[in-house]
């Protein structure tokens, strides 16, 4: 298997853009190799570790069984709301400071939607992932690594596998597909749960008060409908 270029993904309640390898076979779409060149490309590409992916059962054997450490890329604000127990954290984004206009116009667009709704911080990529993680980990470490909802995690895991590392897997969909119990964790939430955030995590409440007066007001103008009208009448409201 081999690489045939990067495929841009934008990930909108983020607002920043990852790249992931795609792996189809030795030749890149679209571009013509001599059977020489394609040969040199089969052959380096065949020393290039094909990461794993994985379900939350599977991930859970490969760390009880197999001995890989949980490596978690998510935000902080994620982390902080549940994480496996002895995981380690080097986030592949953190939150974006930087106070140039752009950037300034960007962080307001975001605050207003994907962080009001989603309670999702603005972010960038680190620039020193890959450093932080090798600082931590030898080349050969057994590494799972996780996300929230799987797409950074396979991003963290190329930027990985370019700089040497062997032996990794990520779940597929990421932690928000992991059953209660599956993992100890730590933290207020489930691990399933530590995307949510924001109104998004009342708006069920919302609409069950709304519901709630709705059925209401329409119960007391059926059976009350001459007061149901004085009512109506003092707030200016004709029917």
């Amino acid at each position: 298997m081999a690489d045939v270029g990067l495929s841009t993904a934008f990930s909108p309640l983020r607002g920043s853009w990852i790249a992931v390898r795609i792996r189809q076979g030795c030749k890149p779409a679209g571009l013509s190799l001599s059977p020489r060149r394609r040969r040199t490309s089969c052959a380096a590409a065949a020393v290039r570790a094909e990461v794993s992916f994985v379900d939350a059962d599977e991930a859970k054997r490969l760390v009880a069984e197999e001995g890989f450490t949980v490596l978690d890329i998510r935000d902080r604000t994620q982390r902080e709301r549940a994480y496996i127990k002895s995981s380690t954290h080097v986030p592949l984004f953190i939150e974006n400071q930087d106070n140039d206009i752009g950037t300034i116009v960007k962080r307001q667009l975001h605050n207003n939607f994907a962080g009001l709704f989603f309670g999702l911080p603005f972010t960038k990529l680190n620039p020193d992932f890959a450093k932080a993680v090798k600082e931590k980990f030898s080349p050969e470490s057994k590494l799972l690594v996780v996300c929230q909802e799987g797409l950074r995690s396979a991003a963290a895991a190329d930027a990985l596998e370019r700089e040497g590392f062997q032996n990794i897997a990520c779940i597929t969909s990421g932690l928000q597909t992991v059953k209660p119990g599956t993992f100890e964790s730590v933290g207020k939430s489930e691990l399933q749960n530590a995307g949510k955030a924001g109104l998004v995590t009342i708006q069920g409440k919302i609409s069950v008060v709304l519901g709630t007066v709705l059925i209401s007001a329409y119960l007391f103008i059926t059976f009350f409908p001459d007061q149901a009208e004085k009512l109506f009448d003092l707030a200016g409201i004709s029917l």
